[in-house]
């Protein structure tokens, strides 16, 4: 039987040699970038506030692009202030006012929200709590009844604060098996004097019912709190529904107690390494772990706002020339952090840097994971890129395009209801005026390498070098490479999070 071959060796060479001609031409023209575009500018819609008489302020942004409108109800209290023997509280309150209202249970709530083609979330950092609904404006109405009924009359039932705290505490069991969790939660007490925002297993467990209320009560009031609408809306109407809706709000006045900072250790000031940049070294000792993860943290004595004479904030000097390091370090694919270990080396799936920022501190922090046996090369590449920016300045054809990343992602979040949300309840947080959302992307793009090399200079230095994984793996390889460090060791059987010195 003859079988049919449409094409001839000949023809099939052909074909091949094409083939690889289209993919040589195409690597050329993908291996030179294109040159970044000019700066565009992003004009945000007034911000228009108004003060119920409850003391409620409610901060509205129309935006008619879509017919969305995000409400989110900002407190002004998070996790600094539930304390270090109460870490978790709160965001195991604001979790619990989704599972259950004086009229409604978690269910009924999730069912009635979905029937309505919307979302409803909450959640805590460390300044501020939230409850978010996103839903198209003709179901604002219906929809805003159940956020309010959410806000102002949780149930705090004990089934499902027992059912939370399991589950929390089955995560924290899973997660603090995790090289890369760990390390967060490590570096929150060793390095940043903070406890562990989420909690810790022995504080998940004292938090009781009564906590719980007690929390809610103090800080879910009308004068801690702000209540913004983005999207397709108007400030008449939205204030309307605010009115009608969450007039109930607590009048209580807010006094707001401040959670001493965790005793900081007489050595932490101990520079251990010849360049000044590490000022320890922690190794938590993982047996067995898949991965590696291998961070450096550094408190900065700014935070995120200075006071003027007028007491009123404005953005910490800082700020900016932060942001724009960040966006060249770390902040994003083609940062030098995941060009030189990942792109070039293939040591990780990503490799990135941020800045947690505080009233009165700001938290910097790198982040990769590798193999545990390049543990302690990839440390070396992390302390060379922050040297290197301790050392040089960027260049302009390196800057330009990391400017744009921020201006980029800035420009993007305003484009959507819960990212200008997001956007405007940061500057409410911070007591900071809303003009700063028409001046971020000005006062981004004028940043100088100059500025970034002095904030390197002088912020960057004295951090802590923190690796968790298998140390037996990169023991032999990071006293190679690290010769003249005094590395802690600590089992990762042995941390308690719950103590000053993490150790048992």
């Amino acid at each position: 039987m003859k079988i049919f071959n449409p094409c001839s060796a000949s023809q099939i060479c052909a074909l091949v040699l094409i083939l690889f001609v289209i993919n040589l031409t195409t690597f050329a023209q993908t291996e030179t970038p294109p040159k970044p575009s000019a700066p565009r500018s992003a004009k945000v819609p007034a911000v228009v506030a108004k003060k119920l008489p409850n003391g409620l302020t409610v901060a509205t942004v129309e935006r008619k692009n879509v017919p969305l409108v995000t409400v989110q109800l900002l407190v002004k209290s998070g996790a600094e202030l539930e304390g270090n023997d109460k870490a978790g509280l709160a965001n195991l309150t604001v979790a619990l006012l989704t599972k259950g209202t004086k009229t409604k249970t978690a269910s009924q709530i999730a069912e009635q929200i979905e029937f309505l083609g919307g979302s409803l979330n909450s959640g805590a950092g460390w300044n501020t709590s939230v409850v978010t609904l996103t839903v198209m404006s003709d179901k604002l109405d219906a929809a805003m009844a159940i956020m309010a009924d959410v806000v102002l009359n949780p149930k705090f039932d004990q089934k499902e604060l027992n059912l939370l705290k399991s589950q929390t505490l089955d995560g924290l069991a899973n997660n603090l098996k995790q090289p890369g969790f760990l390390a967060n939660y490590v570096a929150s007490k060793y390095s940043y004097h903070e406890h562990p925002a989420g909690g810790t297993p022995e504080s998940i467990n004292k938090i009781t019912s009564d906590d719980i209320k007690e929390f809610y009560d103090e800080n879910y009031t009308s004068k801690n709190s702000v209540l913004i609408f983005t999207g397709d809306i108007t400030s008449l109407r939205a204030n309307s529904l605010a009115s009608r809706f969450f007039s109930k709000l607590s009048k209580a006045e807010f006094m707001k107690q401040t959670i001493d900072p965790l005793t900081v250790k007489k050595n932490d000031q101990n520079q251990t390494d010849n360049s000044g940049i590490i000022k320890r070294f922690l190794v938590i000792d993982l047996p067995n772990s898949g991965q590696a993860s291998v961070s450096y943290s550094k408190p900065i004595k700014e935070g995120r706002t200075d006071s003027s004479q007028n007491d009123k904030e404005k953005s910490s000097d800082i700020f900016y020339p932060a942001n724009v390091l960040n966006s060249v370090l770390g902040g994003g694919y083609s940062s030098r952090l995941n060009q030189e270990i990942r792109i070039k080396r293939g040591l990780s799936y990503g490799a990135g840097s941020n800045f947690n920022w505080r009233w009165k501190q700001t938290n910097f922090g790198t982040r990769t994971q590798t193999k545990n046996e390049s543990a302690a090369e990839v440390a070396e590449l992390v302390m060379a890129e922050i040297k290197r920016l301790i050392d040089s300045k960027v260049p302009a054809d390196e800057l330009a395009p990391r400017k744009l990343v921020l201006t980029g992602d800035f420009g993007r979040d305003l484009e959507t209801t819960g990212g200008l949300a997001g956007r405007v309840a940061e500057l409410i947080s911070f007591d900071l005026p809303m003009s700063d959302l028409n001046s971020f992307i000005p006062s981004i793009n004028t940043v100088t390498a100059a500025q970034i090399k002095d904030f390197a200079v002088k912020n960057l230095k004295g951090g802590d070098l923190i690796i968790v994984g298998d140390y037996s793996v990169f023991k032999d390889d990071l006293a190679k490479r690290f010769p003249n460090m005094k590395i802690d060791v600590i089992k990762a059987d042995d941390l308690d999070l719950s103590k000053d010195d993490l150790q048992k």
